[in-house]
């Protein structure tokens, strides 16, 4: 990028834009512009929706309800509410992966969720064992090790039942209540819509504007400076040409001259024939013309109109 510094009175520097700056600045706005269309999230991108689990279990003769934003929904999940006792695989294995699998569901749930394990098959197939099986709802908890962290999982073909997913603590927490013969339920909620391609894009437009921004400013405060040195310039051209033609030689015509002979060529700027008493600019290069004729056009072009002659470099 071209800069160059102009130094002031007293010391001070200030940053000048150059025209080649202008051009270099242009272009890298435009290819920002570019890069953050191209990395514009594509029109089919599904936002991410949580999931509210209203959690309810009874422990002794205490009633523990618990409400948290702890899942969120498949991204091919229906956005419904859904609620009923929860249940497991039965067996050993948690993940419902063997289409085989029977889910231990109390008596008295007229509706129920199946709790499983993520891993040993796909999301698509857990789902729709536990359907087949009459789950009302799927809630699958994350890998061991990994917190209570989600993600909107993946799960074309699940037909119209709601699947989310919740972390791995609380999926360990529910499933260790059931396994000592708690009965829980829960109620699934649709929460927020989050979308996490937004925060990246937001940075990269304030990147782009802080920089058009700047950039504008920088150019606003350079773009005064041209014209003016380019009217100081033209006034200093326009000041030397009047000079020079007040140098130029005048000359008042006369009977006899043979400028007035009708043969002799007349004034190329006005095209009339020169007359007695004519006051005529004689130009370096000898041609001449009338004063009233000339003047303006030396001014204008500072040039002889028959020649071509710039009256400023002779």
């Amino acid at each position: 990028m071209c800069l160059s510094s102009l130094r002031l009175n007293g010391g001070m520097s200030l940053l000048r834009i150059t025209p080649s700056t202008h051009s270099s600045v242009s272009s890298q706005l435009l290819r920002l512009s570019v890069f953050l269309l191209l990395s514009l999230p594509a029109s089919k991108g599904k936002a991410i929706w949580t999931a509210h689990l209203n959690i309810t279990f009874q422990v002794g003769n205490r009633i523990i309800s618990e409400l948290g934003e702890s899942g969120v929904f498949g991204n091919h999940s229906p956005l419904e509410r859904v609620s009923g006792a929860v249940v497991l695989p039965e067996g050993w294995n948690q993940n419902a992966c063997n289409p085989m699998t029977n889910f231990s569901r109390p008596e008295q749930a007229d509706s129920w969720l199946a709790l499983i394990e993520r891993g040993g098959c796909t999301f698509t197939h857990k789902i729709n064992v536990a359907a087949e099986k009459g789950a009302n709802g799927v809630i699958i908890y994350n890998y061991p090790g990994t917190g209570n962290k989600v993600f909107p999982m993946s799960h074309q073909g699940t037909e119209n039942i709601v699947a989310v997913m919740i972390g791995n603590l609380k999926g360990m927490e529910l499933l260790h209540l059931i396994q000592k013969g708690v009965y829980v339920t829960i109620i699934i909620e649709v929460g927020r819509m989050h979308m996490p391609w937004l925060s990246h894009y937001i940075m990269s437009l304030f990147t782009f504007l802080a920089a058009t921004v700047a950039y504008l400013f920088l150019y606003c405060a350079w773009r005064p400076r041209v014209p003016n040195s380019s009217t100081r310039r033209r006034r200093q051209i326009k000041a030397d040409v009047k000079k020079a033609i007040g140098q130029l030689q005048l000359r008042v015509l006369k009977e006899g001259d043979k400028e007035l002979d009708p043969d002799e060529d007349s004034c190329v700027v006005c095209f009339d024939i020169y007359k007695p008493q004519d006051v005529v600019r004689i130009l370096t290069c000898k041609h001449f013309f009338h004063k009233a004729c000339i003047d303006p056009w030396l001014l204008a072009h500072r040039t002889c109109p028959m020649c071509k002659c710039d009256i400023l470099k002779t």
